[in-house]
Formats: structure tokens, C-alpha cells, sequence
């Protein structure tokens, strides 16, 4: 049953099933909670899990304005003060993993699986540099002769997919998040992470996930191969005998 709550001021929907150790499941970018029902099911007979939409997103209200990734933690940190969690497992896609990373380099966390996990930003070559500058002074020169609707148009055609399928405040947000690198808090993790890849990912590239279990205290990566960012749901009866093995120890 989804409830309702304020959380960082925001309202959000989520639900809470099972009991036990108390697991918390973040989605990733332009997703809810359904994305993240299979590992729900999975889970509840054992431990006691939160499955959340972010803010912005599914049924929960939009913040109130662009939030980068730091907001969007103490939004995380707000719901595991209000619903009275201690030192929870967090299962994370992508965006939520930015999320669960910048939490867990802060405050006490048992174990994280991070499946797809963006937040390391990529160095940019010559050629993107330039197309990167090219589109900013064009823009520039937009909003310097009030070309609304031309300025809309460049972004249009120069923005990501994800970016082209968002607008208002969650459009703002989606740079914020976008130009954020946890690189910088890697280091700072130290419970058991799991990291779980798809060999062939676009989104977010397998050397990433490489770089964060060099960086990480104690982390493992386990590749899918022939699989690609949405490994974890294509796979999800794979992806759920990796999460027993890994949270062997802690089911109640």
C-alpha cells in the first residue's frame, strides 16, 4: 500500500513492507517505484524494506526548486530520521546510487548493492569541450536578444534524452545532478558494497564502475555480461541470487 509523506518538505510517496533489518530502494533517473518492486517482493519476506519515489518523480511532488544531489540526500537522511531506520542496507539504480554514495561517505550504512551507479562525472575531450562552449555562447547570445523560443530550441536539440523529457524545475535539476562527481567521496565508504554492471552499458560505462571499487574500502563488482544500465531488470531473478548471497548474513 503506497503511504504519504513530508519529507525535506517535500511530499512523497512510498511503501513499507516485511519486517527485519530495514532496507531502503532508490530508482534511478526518470523512474519510481515500480522499477524497483521485483527486488521489493524479493526482499520483504526477510528484512523490512522502503521502496520511495524520489521527489520529482512517480507520485511524489516536485521539490520546490532545482535540487542537487546534496538536497536529494538530506531529502534520504530526513526519511530514515522521520521513519526511525537504523544503519540500513541500501539497493540503488543509477541516479539513487549518487544518492546512497554521497549518504553512506556521511552517516552509518550496513552494506549498499549499487546497480548501474552514475555519479563519477567523465573528463571531456576536445571536440565535446567545444561543442559544449559552442552551445553555451550560442545560448548566451539567445538570452542576451530575449529569444525565448529559439533558446528552447537549442536545448532541445543539444540535450540528452533524459534531458528532453523533463522541464521546469526537474529540467534545472537534472543539470545540477548531472554536472555533480562523488569522486571526490569515494574513498570516504567504508561499509561492504556490491556493485553490479552490465558489460555493455552506455549510460554509465563499466570503467566506472572499475574506478569505485578501486576507490571504495570494501567494494566488489560483478559484471552481467552482455547486458547493458538496465541489467538489474532484465536479469532480475540474477539480480536478486546475487543480492542472497551478499545479504546472507543479514536476513531476520
Amino acid at each position: 500500500m503506497t503511504e504519504f509523506g513530508i519529507f525535506n518538505g517535500v511530499k512523497t510517496a512510498w511503501r513499507h513492507s516485511g519486517s527485519g533489518r530495514d532496507v531502503i530502494l532508490l530508482h534511478g533517473w526518470g523512474q519510481n517505484i515500480q522499477m524497483m518492486q521485483k527486488i521489493e517482493e524479493h526482499l520483504q519476506p526477510f528484512f523490512c524494506v522502503y521502496n520511495l519515489d524520489f521527489p520529482g518523480f512517480g507520485q511524489s511532488d516536485d521539490p520546490p526548486a532545482a535540487w542537487g544531489i546534496e538536497d536529494y540526500e538530506r531529502f534520504l537522511e530526513d526519511f530514515i530520521e522521520k521513519n526511525g531506520i537504523q544503519e540500513p542496507v541500501i539497493i540503488a539504480h543509477s541516479f539513487g546510487c549518487r544518492i546512497a554514495i554521497l549518504h553512506a561517505s556521511e552517516h552509518k550504512v550496513r552494506k549498499m548493492c549499487l546497480t548501474g551507479a552514475a555519479g563519477i562525472r567523465e573528463k571531456q575531450g576536445f571536440a565535446r569541450k567545444l561543442k559544449t562552449n559552442t552551445f553555451k555562447a550560442g545560448r548566451w547570445i539567445l538570452e542576451k536578444t530575449g529569444q525565448g523560443e529559439l533558446i528552447e530550441k537549442l536545448k532541445r536539440q543539444n540535450g540528452s534524452e533524459d534531458y528532453r523529457n523533463v522541464s521546469g524545475v526537474m529540467r534545472d535539476t537534472f543539470v545540477k545532478v548531472v554536472n555533480s562527481d562523488i569522486s571526490p567521496v569515494l574513498n570516504k565508504v567504508t561499509c561492504p558494497v556490491l556493485l553490479v554492471f552490465g558489460e555493455y552499458d552506455q549510460a554509465v560505462p563499466l570503467w566506472m564502475g572499475q574506478k569505485m571499487e578501486q576507490e571504495m574500502k570494501d567494494a566488489a563488482l560483478v559484471v552481467f555480461e552482455n547486458d547493458d544500465h538496465w541489467a538489474y531488470w532484465h536479469q532480475y531473478e540474477r539480480f536478486n541470487r546475487v543480492l542472497d548471497a551478499f545479504l546472507k548474513g543479514d536476513k531476520q
